[in-house]
């Protein structure tokens, strides 16, 4: 191995390899301390730390790094201090998630790092967004995110370098390339000999490094960020390198060819560039002795205090209430002027005020620029905005939904558009992992407002018309809201962007252009979490939601009957104070939804209502709902999926019981 020290200094050769020790030495101290049983787990990057020490070094203290499993490096190299890594290696509460993750799975903006989550893409875009965020803010600022060979099949791979590429931003991809993916070697991974032939393809300059070299490692960093820095381009760096331990300590090496190890355990980058710094006369033994006895000591002293500490006290109110970022926005009253506006109308101008309410929010989506989005939702927003807010993006919903946390992760609000709610399934990971996790794991919000056009009755098929708020009314950390009017859709709305917390906003496709009422012409909210009595009644309940609040006026008011009709507007949480007393006042409970009956929120609502309310019921609780098949396309079969048909007969069976 050839190092080339160009004009660094002493000084600064010697902190690359306190560096490299560093992380070195804390790996064999985990080894032997998962071999007692003091941790649980282990993901070695023993053989790779140059590429994170190099890295973390070439970049400015306040430039975000997000790291992966295999490096350590990134995090003694921002001096997080040894006694809070090793509480989080132990699920400690001085760890940084509170025992609520382990390892690496965490983030911490004081050091300006953000850590993966199990799925390895998703960081990715999460750097796209904190570059985005910086872009706009005119800092002249790189971004650095890593990612494995294995990780690099994703999709979410292809997604941010694309977006990345489209919107220039000045984010540095890392490829470390240590030839396997857990056991898979790279010719079972992909077909191309190296990652640098899929820069051009996107239009990013790639470039191959030495990943063991800690000097090329740190010098070519150091170039490509000021680079970067200067004309705002991504720039995509494969690191060569290998792993000398297993995936994680119990899944072994025995899949790797004896040969193939012993020619990269030559190349270690620690002791080569011990035995270079010693041929420059920069390094000796008493030296060497010297920095591992005091790193040693830090080690000690670290694990010491970590040991001491007690693990997180079980307090159930505070696990559930950590889910969420606290807000503290007030409701706004509706005030002044009403004027008639469509459902889409209100929808439009809840998002036009929002815009010019938070000057750090940013839309985006497929076609919300110069089209005005496919329901033309935007339109108009882009003269008024500019491009910089209201941003035409790639097909790539896990991307955009990633960008948005990273948004958050620099204070920035996004309302992300779903062209039609069927599709979020390609950015789903994004939401139910990342967004929905961030605040219980590490305290960071996600400012999200995913907009989500759904639901059937304008005979568009099987991927148009699907009724998926059950997928989110089941993922804690989110809210969920549904408005069924266009004064709901306008205040429920501009409360989703003002709260801090990833709120998935469902706007139904059927009532944009056929729904119409007095709208407050101001600026207002409703609180999230409250339901709505639409109509009042005292023979049965109606609990429901979206268009099916438009059914159930419908059929009461041919049936002539005195019902209840109980709009939740919000799924998640929704309202179990408003639902105990119309099921006392009443005794007879309706649950009505679009979606199929199978798993959808219906039943969780019944079986509540089953637990906590049975002793004021008069009949079971009943259920209407959509056929538990596919939409279909035909307008006859369609109708014939959805409850509405249904809906009288139900009524009469619950009233006559």
């Amino acid at each position: 191995m050839k190092f080339n020290r160009k004009n660094y200094s002493n000084n600064k050769l010697l902190s690359l390899y306190q560096g490299l020790l560093k992380p070195r030495m804390i790996e064999e101290k985990m080894l032997i301390l998962l071999r007692q049983g003091k941790i649980s787990k282990w993901f070695s990057g023993i053989g790779q730390e140059a590429i994170s020490v190099g890295a973390t070094h070439a970049l400015r203290s306040d430039e975000y790094i997000l790291p992966m499993h295999r490096n350590l490096g990134v995090f003694t190299s921002r001096e997080i201090p040894f006694d809070r890594l090793f509480a989080q290696f132990q699920g400690k509460t001085h760890g940084f998630t509170n025992g609520r993750d382990r390892s690496f799975h965490f983030g911490s903006n004081e050091h300006h790092i953000v850590g993966m989550i199990s799925h390895l893409g998703p960081q990715l875009a999460v750097a796209d967004g904190i570059a985005l965020a910086n872009q706009l803010g005119n800092e002249k600022k790189v971004t650095l995110v890593f990612t494995g060979d294995g990780g690099a099949s994703e999709g979410d791979f292809h997604e941010a370098l694309n977006v990345a590429a489209v919107w220039n931003l000045p984010v540095i991809f890392v490829v470390e390339n240590n030839g396997y993916g857990l056991s898979t070697p790279s010719n079972q991974q992909f077909k191309f000999k190296q990652f640098i032939d899929k820069g051009p393809g996107y239009g990013i300059e790639s470039i191959k490094i030495d990943g063991n070299n800690i000097l090329e490692v740190y010098d070519t960093i150091t170039q490509l960020a000021s680079k970067v820095r200067k004309n705002g381009k991504p720039i995509l760096v494969e690191a060569m390198t290998f792993r000398m331990r297993g995936h994680e300590e119990a899944s072994g090496t025995k899949y790797v060819p004896k040969k193939l190890m012993e020619s990269w355990a030559k190349k270690d980058p620690l002791e080569n560039y011990e035995r270079f710094l010693m041929s420059e006369k920069i390094l000796t033994k008493e030296l060497i002795e010297s920095l591992r006895s005091e790193i040693k000591s830090d080690i000690d002293s670290g694990l010491e205090k970590a040991y001491a500490e007690l693990s997180p006290s079980v307090n159930t109110l505070v696990e559930i209430a950590d889910m969420y970022a606290t807000t503290n926005e007030e409701i706004v009253t509706e005030k002044g002027s009403k004027s008639e506006k469509r459902y889409v109308d209100a929808i439009s101008e809840g998002l036009r005020q929002s815009l010019e309410k938070h000057s750090n929010l940013v839309v985006m989506g497929q076609d919300v620029a110069d089209y005005g989005g496919v329901f033309k939702i935007t339109e108009g927003f882009l003269d008024q905005f500019g491009r910089d807010r209201i941003r035409n993006t790639p097909l790539c919903e896990s991307a955009i939904i990633g960008i948005g946390l990273g948004m958050s992760i620099k204070k920035r609000k996004s309302v992300i558009e779903m062209q039609f709610a069927d599709f979020v399934t390609c950015g789903f990971n994004q939401i139910v992992n990342n967004l929905a996790k961030s605040h219980y794991r590490w305290q960071q919000n996600a400012d999200v407002v995913v907009r989500m056009p759904t639901g059937a009755g304008v005979a568009a098929g099987p991927f148009h018309s699907q009724s998926n708020e059950a997928w989110f009314f089941h993922t804690p950390g989110l809210k969920v809201v549904y408005p069924s009017s266009p004064e709901d859709a306008k205040g429920l709305l501009c409360a989703a962007i003002n709260d801090p917390n990833p709120v998935i906003y469902f706007e139904h496709k059927y009532l944009y252009r056929s729904l119409t009422s007095d709208v407050t012409d101001n600026y207002y909210t409703i609180e999230i979490g409250k339901a709505n009595i639409v109509e009042a009644g005292n023979d049965i309940s109606i609990i429901t939601y979206g268009l099916a609040v438009q059914w159930a006026k419908e059929v009461v008011k041919k049936l002539n009957i005195s019902a209840e009709i109980v709009d939740l507007r919000s799924l998640l949480p929704w309202d179990k104070d408003a639902v105990n007393k119309t099921v006392q006042k009443t005794g007879r409970v309706l649950v009505l939804h679009e979606d199929c009956m199978t798993g959808g929120i219906g039943g969780e609502i019944a079986a509540w209502i089953g637990e906590h309310c049975f002793e004021f019921l008069d009949a079971p609780v009943m259920r209407e709902a959509s056929l538990d098949t596919a939409v279909p396309f035909a307008p006859d079969l369609e109708q014939n999926f959805l409850p509405k048909g249904r809906l009288e007969q139900k009524i009469k069976d619950l009233l006559e019981f």
